[in-house]
């Protein structure tokens, strides 16, 4: 049964529905850190760069893949505010119908472009074969892969967070039983790690197709609801395209300020890998209210209370800010022995505790612009998210990095600020964007 989230406490409804959503972040971090480490473990580094090339590569589609389901995910969310089930059922339908195509239209554009993809990411010669026996199993895996997020985002525009979680706990657990198995038993190398991967995933999609047969969600699927609608499939698009393209970008922008990083050595490369990995687990706090803010206002919006939905909106962004702030301080005091969990040579400690005091700030202003962004998606006008997000990352975050890594060459304190200032300036165009656009909005509030 779909859930209710138009109802009850706005706050609680906040809590319950993003603590899920973190610890399905937090595992699916962890799932990727065991597949480093187990191949680490029984491996040389010739083998751990080809993992660490391929799922980097991996991440980014997964990443895009997400970021296209959240049309999916707003559409239902909207239809079950609007108590429209059989709309529900269309939309479901042609989610996956559209990405039944997308996904085999991916896995082989890829395999065409294995070769030219491994010469862009420089891979080192002695880790090529097995980068690309990683990504070729990897690539043929996606419609698999695909499959695990998209019914991710189903249940959760059911207004169900838990379900999804139990998918990634699931998937993860088997990843690492099978990663010891095939990496440390069989000696396969990266194609055990590739293989683990994608046979853990398509454990979960039985596993959560399973749940769907036995549970009851008020959901009746026939062959009619598998047709394309032209207007379906294009607001599924219209919302979910600027949220993967954005996403693709930011992506893309961590390499270029990893590349800024390589060009300044190996000690200040290395602070900075371990820095992005560390800020990765502090942002799994904005993430997980950006995907909530969005489902829990899409069933609000459906349902006409828009002051639930922006009720949401504050409550989330209150969350984030604060959760930042004390982070922000927090790191202050601890930044060097944080980066010294991961590293023993005292110059990367010292320019990582550099760099991560001026970035963990970014938590904080991340927080509102990514609150805003799920609030602009629930309203189906994601190219906001996607305006905002360019508009930082280009005229701040990568262009600070690297003016910083010219200016202040002996340390990183200074590169780190692009990262917060680009999201500062994010934040202020979310806020320009709400009383500019939403101003109706507001007006609609206070007639309910």
């Amino acid at each position: 049964m779909a859930l209710n989230l138009t109802e009850g406490s706005v706050w609680k409804n906040l809590i319950r529905f993003s603590l899920p959503f973190f610890l399905s972040y937090f595992l699916q971090t962890l799932y990727g850190l065991a597949d480093l480490f187990i191949v680490g473990l029984y491996n040389g580094a010739d083998i751990t760069t080809a993992v660490s090339v391929g799922s980097q590569i991996m991440h980014m589609i997964t990443v895009i893949v997400v970021g296209l389901a959240m049309g999916c995910t707003v559409l239902i969310s909207q239809a079950v505010g609007a108590r429209q089930m059989k709309r529900v059922s269309h939309t479901i339908g042609n989610t996956i119908t559209l990405f039944l195509g997308i996904s085999i239209a991916m896995s082989v554009l890829l395999i065409a472009l294995l070769h030219p993809i491994m010469q862009v990411m420089s891979v080192p010669p002695e880790s090529l074969a097995q980068t690309r026996a990683y990504l070729t199993i990897c690539f043929l895996g996606i419609p698999v892969i695909t499959a695990y997020n998209i019914l991710s985002a189903v249940f959760r525009g059911l207004g169900d967070s838990k379900t999804p979680m139990y998918f990634v706990a699931a998937a993860c657990a088997i990843n690492i039983l099978l990663d010891y198995v095939l990496i440390g038993v069989f000696q396969m190398q990266a194609i055990g790690a590739a293989l683990a991967t994608v046979f853990a995933q398509t454990c979960s999609v039985i596993f959560a197709c399973v749940v769907i047969a036995r549970k009851d969600m008020g959901i009746h699927l026939s062959v009619r609801h598998l047709v394309p609608e032209k207007r379906l499939v294009g607001s599924m698009l219209q919302i979910g395209f600027p949220v993967a393209l954005q996403d693709g970008l930011v992506q893309i922008s961590f390499l270029v300020i990893t590349v800024i990083a390589n060009m300044r050595g190996v000690e200040i490369a290395a602070a900075v890998g371990i820095v992005e990995k560390i800020i990765s687990i502090l942002f799994l706090v904005p993430s997980s209210m950006l995907s909530a803010v969005s489902a829990i206002s899409a069933q609000n919006i459906g349902a006409g209370l828009h002051r639930r939905a922006l009720d949401t909106l504050k409550y989330s962004i209150m969350i984030t800010v604060g959760f930042g702030f004390v982070i922000s301080v927090i790191i202050q005091f601890i930044s060097e022995p944080v980066v010294g969990l991961f590293t023993r040579d005292t110059a990367v400690i010292v320019y990582g505790g550099q760099y991560l005091r001026s970035y963990a700030s970014d938590c904080m202003f991340a927080g509102i612009h990514f609150c805003f962004s799920g609030y602009f998606c629930a309203y189906e006008k994601s190219i906001f998210s996607f305006i905002h997000n360019i508009a930082s990352i280009l005229l701040v975050r990568i262009p600070g990095a690297y003016l910083a890594s010219i200016w202040f060459p002996d340390t990183l304190f200074p590169m780190g600020i692009a990262a917060p200032a680009g999201s500062a300036l994010s934040a202020l165009i979310c806020v320009g964007i709400y009383w500019k656009v939403f101003r109706q909005g507001r007006r609609i509030c206070r007639k309910e």
